[in-house]
């Protein structure tokens, strides 16, 4: 035993290193919930980025579209290879980001008269592209078309595109 001013050290005989039960998990609880709140929002990220993602596939077919209808003075009645992919308007039709068998969001599209109907032969005047978004309050949704064009019902969380 160690006196210092007036305190006696007693030595057991053990090292006082590492870490109590206690503070373990204490730390691991806390890495917890950090992991948690970044997955939370890494989630929501990723909604946002297939979103834009589906936005930016309707921008390249309506692109695809607008050069059929330079070519041929008609949208076509449906989007398929022999009418987008073979003449070299597009190079494949795009596939909804999700890639879930469980929940597929797909793309709509159907040609439409200039009245907003569904055309049943060419020539077609119009048509309608619509997504279905995961993301319902979407900023993209206040500058897309709503209500039913050519049997699309455009109402959110759809996102519609007219020419």
């Amino acid at each position: 035993m160690k006196s210092t001013k007036g305190f006696t050290l007693v030595s057991t005989g053990k090292s006082a290193r590492g870490f109590t039960l206690i503070e373990l998990l204490v730390v691991i609880a806390i890495i917890g919930i950090l992991s948690s709140v970044v997955l939370a929002s890494l989630n929501s990220a990723r909604k946002k980025g297939r979103d834009a993602r589906r936005i930016a596939d309707i921008k390249q077919l309506q692109l695809a579209l607008e050069l059929s209808y330079d070519a041929n003075n008609t949208y076509p009645l449906a989007i398929n290879t022999a009418s987008v992919i073979t003449p070299g308007y597009i190079s494949t039709i795009p596939t909804d980001p999700s890639g879930s068998a469980a929940s597929p969001i797909s793309y709509f599209y159907a040609s439409a008269n200039t009245d907003g109907t569904a055309c049943a032969s060419t020539p077609c005047a119009s048509y309608v592209l619509g997504a279905t978004l995961e993301v319902t309050n979407s900023a993209q949704l206040n500058v897309d078309i709503d209500g039913t064009v050519a049997a699309i019902a455009c109402a959110d969380p759809v996102y519609c595109a007219r020419p």
